[in-house]
């Protein structure tokens, strides 16, 4: 499980990404595709509190593991 913690950073690898869209479904306001490819682009990098979790989520349900948590940004 990723931490809880209650601020964080997204981090996304294009290379790493093969556009399953796990992510837009588990977080549409957080992430989208690309409409030349079909990769992940952030809507936000450090997404609200209420949606953190589904956030969360995203990073744990993408299949290539290209969606991490970085360290928090500063304040």
């Amino acid at each position: 499980m990723v931490s809880s913690g209650r601020e964080l950073r997204l981090e996304v690898d294009t290379d790493r990404c093969i556009g399953a869209g796990q992510c837009v479904l588990t977080a549409p306001q957080v992430f989208d595709q690309r409409d030349e490819d079909g990769l992940v682009a952030l809507r936000t990098a450090q997404p609200p509190a209420d949606l953190r979790e589904d956030a969360r989520t995203a990073v744990e349900l993408c299949p290539a593991g290209a969606i991490r948590i970085g360290a928090p940004g500063p304040a």
